[in-house]
């Protein structure tokens, strides 16, 4: 039976008909549609993450860096696990902002995309991004997923042609209902209409479209939050996205007509329309996992990472666009929130935002995504100053964590430049020996942290697992101060065993340290633990084994000659507030040899 479909909700209205049928399965069949037996078998120990693809409107900013930063820090973290990981990201290429930005640039689109298309896989690579797919979505893989998965929602009933009428923001690309619009003042003082989240000015649009069915998966929706604990992390997110499935969903406009967006995917089977650029964006995750023909495998262990201002897209017109495709939700959608410079949003109009590149290059790479990973705290907005990272880097990395590397690794307390012995005497289980109870402590934290890094590593809190590392690099400083071992006599028997148990005991906290860090500063722990003589084997987090000799076990450490000594592990930065004339003639060599 054909029915006739009026919905009109908040500045929507859509009108079109479509056939009642059975085009929705049960949540459960979705879910065993994508993750098939098949794919089981090799799941466990596989994982596909990936960050945003970026819109290539205007170059890139730090807010983008620390999406892929991110991302990538978990790609290695699962491969230093044992996993086979897959990492993807890439700039989204297609839409009216595009179109604009080129023309304003004087540039055919394609080329106006490949150029910034450039700067981000520049400056990923800069940053040690190790991404193992970098998609473009005007690559033709990505045209030939995006039409097959239009032909599927279709071909299910999920699509009809209607007449569109609402807001719609072009900076945004995306149509809004009367209650997400207000009203505003342009700068020439004319009554304008903008969307309340981003503040973007509005218009109303009235075009025929093709459209989604999105007003039929809110139950579908709830059933798949309900029943996937951590779908969507922090719990702050997923609380928002409860909140907007208490109402109705309208249905979506998935095309623009032709003739006002000629920089888009066409319909399929209708060249009068282009495909809508976020139904366009989001498939590249299923790009990159092998849609349509082998997909099962990457896309039952995926993940993403976005930015809490694409939330929306990500977690009730994505799974819904799945869900009618008969695919499964991502396992999980982990958002982040914004960075603010000096408590202001980052703006062009403000000369305030921040360049990543130039960054890295001021506070080198490891320097940049330490403070980045450090300092980010997904529930909330995050502040950037120079300031702040200079204070930051010098006081964790060159001073804590480097000067207890110089102290153990320095010829006045290690002469032999070998890994020295543990002596169970010095440091007796039973606590009868020269150390004291703060050192017993302190050993207790350091062999917990792998299972506490892990655990924040996981969730994506990697703020906080850094955090209990840098205690624990002053828990071992402490412990190094504390018992003075330059003071000790090496002529003395006594003396020169517990010197050796300092050193041996600080050199596996180091160790550990180190291993755990590889995640987030690839480059200094890499030197770290090649000054400790720890080989490319003896790196990955299954294995790691903390201090084996105080427990009695083997430890192939002692009487290991140390790597050769290549510097300081990091330099201490000067402070942003010091010579100015030095800093604006940097500024001038980075901006004439990366321009």
């Amino acid at each position: 039976m054909r029915t006739s479909l009026r919905f009109i909700t908040g500045g929507y209205k859509a009108v079109g008909t479509w056939q009642q049928s059975t085009f929705l399965s049960p949540l459960s069949t979705q879910l065993s549609v994508s993750r098939s037996s098949s794919a089981v078998c090799k799941e466990e120990r596989s994982y596909y993450i990936t960050a945003p693809i970026f819109y290539v409107n205007a170059s890139p900013h730090v807010g983008h860096l620390y999406s892929v930063i991110l991302a990538d820090c978990m790609h290695r973290y699962k491969l230093l696990r044992g996993f086979k990981s897959k990492f993807a990201t890439g700039t989204d290429e297609h839409g009216l902002k595009i179109q604009q930005a080129a023309d304003a640039a004087g540039q055919e689109p394609m080329a106006f995309c490949t150029g910034v298309s450039h700067k981000f896989r520049r400056l990923f690579s800069r940053c040690d991004v190790t991404f193992t797919d970098y998609i473009r979505t005007t690559e033709e893989r990505h045209r030939r997923a995006v039409e097959h998965f239009w032909c599927t929602l279709r071909d299910k009933g999920l699509i009809y042609k209607g007449s569109y009428e609402g807001w719609y923001s072009t900076p945004d690309e995306s149509f809004l209902t009367q209650t997400q619009v207000a009203d505003a003042v342009d700068g020439t003082g004319q009554a304008i209409k903008v969307s309340l989240e981003s503040g973007h000015k509005v218009e109303w649009l009235k075009e025929e479209n093709y459209m989604f069915r999105l007003s039929a998966f809110r139950t579908q929706l709830l059933e798949w939050l309900q029943k996937t604990p951590g779908a969507i992390q922090p719990e702050r997110f997923l609380q928002d996205v409860i909140k907007w499935l208490q109402d109705d969903l309208p249905d979506l406009s998935v095309s623009r007509q032709r003739s006002r967006l000629q920089w888009g995917i066409p319909v399929p089977g209708d060249p009068e329309h282009s495909v809508y650029v976020w139904l366009d964006a989001l498939v590249n995750y299923l790009t990159v996992a092998g849609y349509p023909n082998d997909h099962d495998h990457w896309w039952s262990v995926a993940h993403h990472i976005v930015g809490k201002d694409i939330l929306k897209f990500h977690a009730i017109y994505w799974p819904s666009f799945l869900l009618g495709a008969g695919l499964a939700p991502p396992r999980s959608i982990h958002v982040h929130s914004h960075w603010t410079v000096n408590g202001t949003k980052m703006s062009k109009s403000l000369g305030n935002v921040v360049d990543p590149f130039e960054r890295s290059l001021a506070f080198t790479t490891d320097g940049l995504r330490y403070f980045l990973l450090r300092q980010g705290v997904p529930d909330s907005d995050c502040d950037y100053t120079d300031h702040k990272v200079t204070k930051l880097l010098n006081a964790e990395l060159a001073d804590s964590l480097g000067g207890l590397l110089n102290r153990c690794t320095a010829p006045a307390l290690n002469p032999t430049q070998t890994y020295p012995s543990f002596c169970p005497f010095s440091f007796p289980n039973e606590r009868d020996g020269r150390a004291v109870p703060e050192d017993y402590h302190m050993l207790d934290a350091v062999q917990k942290l792998p299972t506490v890094v892990e655990r924040h590593y996981e969730s994506l809190h990697i703020y906080k697992g850094l955090e209990a590392i840098a205690s624990c690099v002053r828990q071992t400083n402490g412990f190094v101060q504390r018992h003075t071992p330059w003071k000790l006599n090496r002529m003395d028997a006594g003396d020169r065993r517990w010197l050796d148990t300092i050193v041996h005991v600080s050199l596996e906290c180091l160790r550990i340290y180190g291993t755990l860090l590889q995640p987030v500063v690839p480059r200094v722990a890499d030197k770290l633990l090649s000054r400790l003589g720890v080989r490319a084997n003896e790196r990955n987090l299954n294995d790691l084994d903390f201090l084996p000799s105080y427990r009695g076990k083997a430890c192939p450490f002692p009487g290991r000659m140390l790597g050769p000594d290549t510097g300081v592990l990091f330099n201490r930065l000067e402070s942003p507030t010091g010579d100015q004339q030095k800093t604006k003639n940097i500024r001038k060599q980075i901006i004439s040899r990366h321009l």
